[in-house]
């Protein structure tokens, strides 16, 4: 079961699988390494990452989520405005307390390896942890980030078993067919639905608390991206663009017009949130860090031009949201390395259209449909990270997908939802597209706009 409080975590930015993936994997290892009683005799650990993680790891940050996953910290609750001076001291003392327990060496060269061109056989983001004392390896671990910051070891990476959903839930389900009989059945919405299956992993007081939080957190990370100027970190000097677009549509909000103004701030919304990750400000997963700015600036879009978000209308939109992200998971992919960024944008695309349609009112097979249209006008959508960074034309990207997601709902709520193309069947398609997509196009920084425009 994907919970609400898996599908949506608070991280850090650029990138859920490049970021906070290897950053809870490298917590991981020296936390098992300290339930072993081996961190004391640790002098020194090696990390070396493959596939995705080697190719665009050093524009994604990668390198520094495994420094802080090593010293203690987790995404959700690092101190990002510490991080730079944490990182610097590393670099100068080539020393690293892990856990906050041990100090070991850590080499600026050699201590994180990025194989360019060697992946692991089981997923395209792939990492190994190895803890030496000297000479002496004592414990190896290889870790993979499958995107939305979920990481799996290589020994419970089963593929095979990955879509079996707990029978043990009041309402299971695997597919949305399944989903919506259940709904018919039982004269529940999707929402419903969900939240009995959330009550039986945790109090539904929890979920509620969390979905708060994340709601909060979004709309943290819009007001702070409008407001922080300044270039965004790496080699395309890329203005932000979020600060001078708030202060434009807030000098034109009593005299203008414009039919298509709210459309000026959704794309606002999202620009703002996707500045802020990738300049490694704090966001919500939603589901991945690449496409983090979709769900928050539809959910804005409702709260300033249509209705109150009360605890009732979040609950509808993030458990709504949550279903449908739990069948992509399932049953496809929600990594750019898999399968592109339909599997990013496309799903988060997918995912708001459908909780916008729940929260306007829609019904089931409404809601069904706006998530089928959501995905399958991004089908195809490739992942070509200029210089490996999550700004061109990841940023752009989620406005768009923003959108989208707003017009796929209105063409749903004026229909039927009686439409010839399943949710299922498209997201099958997605996944069979991925599979066929060319490897250079999914987030290898070898393809597509990656190799075609002048980095300057």
């Amino acid at each position: 079961m994907i919970s609400v409080r898996e599908m949506f975590t608070v991280g850090i930015g650029p990138s859920s699988s490049h970021t906070v993936g290897p950053m809870k994997a490298a917590h991981a290892f020296v936390t098992q390494l300290a339930q072993t009683n081996t961190l004391g005799h640790v002098s020194h650990i090696k990390t070396e990452l493959y596939g995705s993680l080697g190719q665009t790891g050093k524009g994604h940050g990668s390198g520094k989520a495994v420094i802080l996953g090593l010293a203690g910290f987790l995404p959700e609750s690092v101190d990002i405005d510490a991080v730079d001076s944490i990182l610097t001291e590393v670099d100068r003392s080539q020393q690293l307390k892990l856990l906050d327990q041990h100090w070991s060496a850590f080499p600026n060269k050699g201590a994180i390896t990025f194989h360019f061109r060697k992946s692991l056989p089981k997923h395209s983001n792939g990492m190994m942890f190895s803890a030496f004392d000297g000479t002496k390896l004592l414990s190896q671990q290889v870790y993979y980030s499958i995107g939305g910051g979920f990481i799996v070891s290589d020994e419970a990476f089963n593929p095979s078993t990955e879509q079996q959903y707990p029978q043990a839930l009041p309402y299971p389900f695997t597919t949305c067919s399944e989903l919506l009989a259940h709904c018919q059945q039982l004269g529940l919405s999707i929402a419903s639905l969900v939240k009995a299956n959330e009550a039986q992993l945790a109090a539904s007081s929890d979920a509620m608390a969390h979905i708060r939080n994340i709601s909060d957190v979004m709309e943290q990370s819009i007001v702070r991206g409008c407001r922080v100027q300044g270039l965004l970190p790496g080699g395309l000097k890329l203005q932000r663009r979020a600060p001078q677009l708030a202060r434009q549509l807030k000098a034109e909000r009593h005299n203008t017009s414009d039919p298509l103004n709210a459309m000026d701030w959704v794309n606002l919304y999202a620009l703002a949130v996707n500045e802020e990750n990738a300049a490694g400000g704090r966001v919500v997963t939603a589901p991945t860090n690449g496409a983090a700015g979709v769900i928050p600036a539809v959910l804005a879009y409702y709260r300033h031009f249509i209705g109150d978000t009360d605890d009732e209308t979040l609950e509808e939109f993030f458990l709504t949201a949550t279903a449908i992200g739990t069948l992509y998971k399932y049953n496809a992919s929600i990594s750019g390395a898999e399968v592109g960024c339909q599997g990013e944008v496309g799903v988060a695309c997918s995912m708001a259209a459908a909780a916008l349609t729940a929260i306007m009112g829609g019904t089931p097979a409404q809601i069904e449909n706006a998530a089928e249209i959501g995905m399958e006008h991004n089908l195809g959508l490739t992942c070509d990270p200029v210089g490996g960074l999550v700004q061109v034309p990841c940023i752009e990207r989620n406005a768009m997908g923003a959108i989208k997601a707003i017009n796929a709902s209105r063409l749903a709520l004026r229909g039927s939802g009686l439409n010839k193309v399943s949710l299922d069947k498209v997201i099958k398609t997605m996944r069979d597209t991925g599979r066929d997509m060319k490897s250079k196009y999914k987030e290898t920084a070898r393809g597509g706009l990656a190799v075609n425009i002048i980095e300057c």
